[in-house]
């Protein structure tokens, strides 16, 4: 029986002897020069027992192995998927490493939380990575594979809550002592979630599995810091770069980016008021009760809960003509244009309002007016996110082009915003890149905050 790691070209050398075997009537009369002897036999089947039957080798069960390999084997699209899914886990790891044994002497707590959040974000991206390869396998590879992504959903789960859970210590000073014990928990589901993805390899036929760190680099955790409304949000962002083929002297290399907004997500209330609260004495006054942004994959939805009034004055007196509250929900969708560039395509969605109110946010300014202002926050944070001059090195940053952008979210419900693109290089400059990204995936530290 053929065991499903095994090459295509070992199957096709077994079928070969198979077919040998199943017919040695035309095999040996082709050798036999038309004599129908070889070696005192005959080619009615006296080199044979059984009359030429072969004994020993079931043709319809290796057939249906051949098969089965071919149909579980990856695609070429799948490789490189899978190969910057593996080096992403092994950044994760790196991190953990890094964030068990710190070197140097203990920083404050803030350095504490800074590493707390380059690896829980570096967890994030191994499984999303690993989610959307399992969701990109065929129905026939999903069928073959059941048992192995089985096994990767149930520790994917496990992760996602040790990471939470390491994130919530990090935020509450009285649980700072169980950091060690969670960690150590992280640091062994983290392995066994990488050997269920190199044993995911092996079945695909991926004979890169164990060399794709090769093929791959990592770009670390960059932290930068913007200003949206006199206030500061971070924006964190990673990403893996995966070396294609060379073609008619171009090298390209696939680039994905993945930028943390969940501070953005965490201010957005706070950024919205300064720019929507207004109190006229004779005219609009508006508060913004609240705001939440959420990841609704491959877009984000806001939501806004706003207080509305208008009032008149006439002479000395003041009148209060409107009055109400209201919730408006804004879909967001994150592209890239025709140019390269960033766009965000908004739409309104449920609104919640009765009266003059409900009116303003449906189709009066007011809703305009909501609708462009969280578009503008969020905006300002993805073009940062997007700035190669962040995150990538100089040998790469003018070659560097953005095709595919989505929101994605985690388990925690942070938002995340990921960039695909793509890199080329011409061979002459194709060993400064490698060089650069090798140097930059080795090192595993966080940069200091860039503000904007």
């Amino acid at each position: 029986m053929l065991r499903r790691g095994c090459t295509v070209s070992a199957v096709t050398g077994l079928i070969a002897a198979s077919v040998l075997l199943a017919c040695p009537r035309q095999t040996l009369a082709q050798r036999g020069a038309g004599s129908g002897h070889v070696g005192g036999g005959t080619a009615s089947g006296g080199g044979l027992s059984g009359g030429g039957k072969p004994t020993g080798v079931d043709m319809k069960d290796d057939l249906k192995d051949f098969h089965e390999v071919l149909a579980l084997q990856a695609s070429g699209e799948q490789t490189g998927a899978y190969t910057a899914m593996i080096k992403s886990t092994a950044a994760a790891q790196a991190e953990l490493r890094a964030f068990l044994n710190p070197t140097g002497k203990p920083g404050p707590a803030s350095e504490l939380a800074t590493r707390g959040a380059a690896l829980t974000q570096s967890i994030d991206s191994a499984r999303t990575l690993n989610k959307r390869f399992l969701e990109g396998l065929s129905d026939r590879q999903k069928s073959g594979l059941k048992e192995i992504t089985k096994k990767l959903t149930k520790i994917d789960s496990e992760l996602a809550q040790q990471s939470q859970a390491l994130d919530q210590q990090l935020r509450d000073p009285t649980k700072l002592g169980q950091l060690a014990g969670t960690g150590q928990s992280l640091e062994h589901t983290l392995d066994g979630f990488q050997n269920l993805e190199l044993d995911l390899g092996k079945e695909m036929s991926i004979g890169l599995a164990t060399h794709a760190p090769e093929l791959t680099y990592t770009i670390p955790p960059v932290k930068t810091s913007i200003r949206v409304e006199n206030q500061p949000v971070e924006i964190t962002t990673s990403g893996v770069v995966s070396r294609g083929v060379a073609e008619a002297g171009q090298n390209n290399f696939a680039l994905e980016l993945t930028a943390d907004l969940s501070d953005l997500q965490v201010n957005i209330t706070q950024i919205l008021r300064a720019q929507l609260n207004q109190a006229d004495r004779c005219g609009e006054r508006i508060a913004i009760q609240d705001a939440t942004l959420s990841p609704s994959a491959p877009a984000s939805l806001a939501f806004v809960r706003l207080h509305y009034e208008r009032w008149a004055c006439f002479g000395a007196a003041v009148n209060e003509m409107v009055e109400g509250s209201g919730t408006i929900e804004v879909k967001l969708s994150p592209r890239v244009g025709e140019d390269g560039k960033l766009r965000l395509e908004t739409a309104l969605g449920g609104i919640h309002a009765e009266g003059l109110v409900g009116e303003l946010l449906r189709s009066g300014s007011l809703g305009d007016t909501v609708r462009a202002k969280v578009a503008n926050s969020l905006f300002s944070s993805m073009l940062r996110a997007g700035d190669f001059k962040t995150t990538l090195p100089a040998s790469a940053q003018e070659n560097a082009a953005l095709q595919r952008a989505e929101f994605q979210g985690t388990g925690s419900g942070r938002l995340l915003l990921v960039l695909h693109g793509e890199i080329l290089v011409s061979n002459d400059k194709v060993s400064s890149v490698t060089s650069d990204f090798e140097q930059r995936s080795s090192s595993q530290t966080l940069p200091q905050l860039m503000p904007r």
